[in-house]
């Protein structure tokens, strides 16, 4: 028993539906090719998908060469709150502004489009700019893959990180006008080395040399932030980082309260960030949004650090004070008995009003007795003659 739609058996249906898919797709042929021509066309929308998706791009490993954080970059570490695009964008223009103040105007690399008649010239021009494009492409600011969620790492170039952000931030701090929405804290990179025990002591056994070293000497306090790393744990970096120190010059004393100095480790999957900055308490950690607060925080501010000066005067004076009346007691001690050596009697000076009050009572009770005595004694002499 057949099947018909109409006129057509069912295999003639199957063949008119088939032709009319392809001839949507774009292709006109018979129906005898039209079996094949599905195939392939299947067959290249599996490759396109696989492309697309899941394809070696995809699942491969992540391409390395200049896109990331690695061992031995200068630059600024930028953190940020879930919009990475948006802080790049901003990090850029803020970045930008402040260095065509200290540096001037970046210079870029000519780019000649005029066509020359000498076929010869232009190709070794062209053979010039081809090897020298890795020095012509370097910017002075390269944003990079840090290696964190939130955090942006931008790449300098013949600039000083430390300089450029303290200038930004002294600005910030001056004029409290808000640069940026996105942006959090900016700190500089001045260096970076293997985020191993050996590696950092090695590499900062020669970075913390100006700072440190005798005949220089100061106040210092180590900040240390771990991300994406559980081999290097905080006590002992900073212990290690300390006792460096403490060989580099005995005189550098740890301040944690208001130090001349800090020293940041940021340590991100196996890199190691270092820079030593000032002012880091003043410029709030240096964050950029706690810096550009409005002048009645800062007045707060002021006014609990007078307080915490007041407090901290007031206790010095009661410590003085204390340490006046030990002195005082000690040398009343020698006094009496330097007195008990030569047979005087040890007068006692200077009591308290509750010891004299005390004497009094004593004294007036002991007079009582005595009366009571002296009475009884009188009483039986009185019967004695009768």
């Amino acid at each position: 028993m057949s099947c018909c739609y109409g006129n057509y058996s069912v295999s003639e249906r199957v063949h008119e539906v088939k032709l009319r898919y392809c001839q949507r797709a774009g292709f006109q042929m018979n129906l005898c090719g039209v079996e094949q021509v599905m195939s392939d066309h299947a067959q290249d929308e599996r490759k396109r998908r696989k492309t697309r998706y899941g394809g070696p791009q995809a699942r491969g490993k992540r391409r390395r060469g200049g896109r990331e954080l690695e061992a031995g970059m200068r630059g600024v570490l930028i953190t940020c709150n879930m919009t990475e695009r948006r802080c790049t964008a901003e990090a850029y223009s803020l970045l930008n502004e402040y260095a065509d103040q200290l540096y001037g105007p970046e210079q870029l690399a000519d780019s000649d489009s005029s066509s020359e008649d000498d076929v010869e010239a232009a190709l070794q021009k062209e053979v010039r700019q081809f090897q020298s494009t890795a020095e012509k492409q370097q910017r002075r600011f390269t944003a990079l893959e840090s290696g964190a969620n939130n955090v942006l790492f931008i790449r300098t170039h013949g600039i000083e990180p430390e300089q450029l952000v303290h200038s930004i931030l002294q600005d910030l701090y001056t004029t409290r006008r808000l640069k940026s929405r996105v942006i959090l804290r900016m700190l500089p990179v001045c260096g970076s080395c293997k985020a191993f025990p050996e590696d950092m002591l090695k590499f900062l056994q020669s970075f913390l040399q100006p700072w440190f070293q005798s005949p220089s000497q100061a106040s210092y306090q180590i900040c240390f932030k771990s991300r994406n790393n559980s081999q290097s744990k905080r006590d002992d970096v900073i212990k290690s980082i300390a006792g460096l120190v403490n060989r580099l010059n005995p005189k550098n004393k740890v301040d944690l309260t208001d130090p001349e100095l800090s020293i940041i480790i940021e340590v991100i999957k196996s890199v190691c960030c270092v820079s030593v900055i000032r002012d880091y308490k003043r410029f709030r950690k240096y964050n950029l949004q706690e810096v550009a607060k409005g002048p009645a925080n800062q007045e707060s501010l002021q006014q609990e650090a007078i307080k915490e000066a007041d407090n901290q005067e007031s206790s010095q004076e009661e410590v003085s004070k204390e340490l006046t009346n030990q002195e005082s007691s000690q040398l009343e001690l020698a006094t009496n008995d330097a007195d008990l050596h030569e047979g005087k009697p040890v007068v006692k000076k200077d009591l308290s009003g509750q010891e004299q009050e005390k004497q009094v009572v004593a004294e007036s009770k002991a007079d009582q007795t005595e009366g009571q005595n002296v009475g009884g004694a009188k009483d039986i002499k009185e019967l004695g003659q009768v």
